[in-house]
């Protein structure tokens, strides 16, 4: 398969160094040679120096013989125009990064139709909803859906009061319809056995029906923890614009402030009620002090200096908030972030990148969530007739052990497996997959 990725910048780096890494052939176009420094130097792609929106370039024999063309532009029209002309010549898929939220509420259905994009990539939203997720389960690192809601997935922090730390997973009684799948220690993906147990400070992920890890996540919701109020976000961007609405339609009361007159003016045009947006400095600390950080449920820095945000977040936590929330546009901080203090770290562009590996990955892939800055993938995909692993109890079938079979649907209804079950051609099934294996992994299920 070769995929052709029109855009050099932090989002079409992170695409291309997600697919190069499943031995997929990736050709990289970008008008500025300086932006494909980057890609030449880490990656093992094939670059062009040339304008991506060109029917010229759309002749380069790298270029039309493609099976997937992704344009990841910071302009939206390019965009567009560079995928009408790919199909044009012959390559059958195609994803548009389209930022403007106009577009995406009022005109979807007709660029779909009209233009024939067939995935439109809105990464601020996407990051959006990811963190509105979270900040609706106050115990929560991270929540993920499967199955159109059928199957959760919930992340957590295991502290030295939990009653869950220390206990080999065999002899630990979690409730019926919920997994322990992963574990996050010292850098590393774990997929548990038995014999492993929880240890305090590592990452825990759980999977299981949603109702049953609802209850169950209320385990870890610390005494003085409650469903937010009260949300302060630094930062009036696109991902804080979209946060805002979503927050202020669920009741909660948020409070931007921004830097920026003109969008800081932009923001307050967008908010109602009791939330208001404010112009002023997200560092000065008399200003966050005097606008209430003490009493804030959560701060959400979302400036584009991850530096910034992490300082900013830092001293919120100084100040008395009560969670933190930081948005960073180099992955490789996540972890630095995280063992500094910070609550939970989004990267808009790591998100955005998984919905591209599962549309480009398909035969029966349905999504994939990237866990842990890539070290860990949780795969939804649907199990294919005449698949390796169809007809035959999971305990014979000998999957690699850097997979595990977590959920699947059958006839719209979800199931926790075990080594007797056996699954069956059509039945959506979950998997956890360590780094690097699924392309492997996937040949069981195709």
């Amino acid at each position: 398969m070769r995929v052709v990725i029109v855009g050099a910048g932090k989002l079409g780096y992170t695409i291309a160094e997600l697919l190069s890494s499943e031995q997929i052939q990736v050709v990289v176009i970008d008008r500025e040679e300086s932006q494909l420094t980057a890609v030449k130097n880490n990656l093992d792609v094939l670059t062009i120096t040339a304008n991506g929106a060109s029917p010229i370039t759309m002749d380069d024999p790298d270029v039309s013989g493609a099976d997937v063309f992704i344009a990841v532009t910071n302009i939206d029209e390019v965009n567009m125009v560079a995928c009408i002309l790919a199909k044009k010549h012959g390559i059958r898929h195609t994803i548009a990064r389209i930022r403007d939220m106009q577009f995406l509420s009022e005109a979807k259905d007709y660029l779909k139709k009209n233009f024939d994009i067939d995935l439109m990539l809105n990464p601020e939203e996407i990051a959006a909803q990811e963190i509105y997720r979270i900040l609706m389960t106050p115990a929560a690192l991270d929540v993920d859906e499967f199955a159109d809601g059928k199957v959760k997935l919930f992340e957590v922090k295991i502290n030295k009061h939990s009653k869950y730390a220390n206990i080999p997973l065999k002899d630990l009684k979690l409730p019926t319809g919920v997994l322990a799948g992963l574990i996050f220690r010292d850098h590393q993906m774990i997929i548990p056995h038995g014999n492993d147990s929880l240890q305090v400070h590592d990452n825990a992920y759980f999977i299981g029906f949603p109702q049953a890890i609802e209850k169950f996540s209320s385990n870890f919701v610390q005494q003085d923890s409650r469903h937010i109020e009260r949300v302060m976000i630094i930062g009036a961007g696109r991902i804080a614009k979209t946060l805002a609405r979503m927050l202020i339609k669920a009741n909660v009361n948020v409070k931007v402030i921004e830097k920026d007159r003109e969008r800081c003016e932009d923001m307050a045009q967008l908010l109602s009620g009791d939330s208001i947006a404010i112009y002023g400095d997200g560092t000065n600390v008399d200003l966050l002090a005097q606008e209430g950080i003490a009493s804030a449920d959560v701060v959400v820095c979302l400036t584009e200096d991850d530096k910034l945000n992490l300082m900013m977040a830092l001293l919120a936590k100084h100040l008395g908030a009560k969670k933190t929330v930081v948005r960073v546009y180099r992955t490789e901080y996540a972890d630095l972030i995280e063992k500094v203090g910070v609550d939970i770290v989004i990267s808009a562009r790591l998100l955005a990148a998984s919905e591209v590996l599962a549309f480009v990955r398909r035969g029966g892939v349905v999504s994939v969530s990237i866990l842990e800055g890539a070290r860990a993938e949780a795969v939804e995909l649907i199990v294919q007739s005449g698949a390796k692993v169809a007809g035959k109890k999971l305990m014979e079938v000998n999957l690699p052990k850097s997979c595990l079979v977590c959920a699947y649907v059958r006839k719209n209804k979800a199931a926790i497996p075990n080594g007797n079950t056996i699954l069956e051609p059509g039945d959506r099934t979950i998997l956890f997959c360590l780094r690097g294996a699924t392309k492997e992994v996937m040949k069981w299920f195709n």
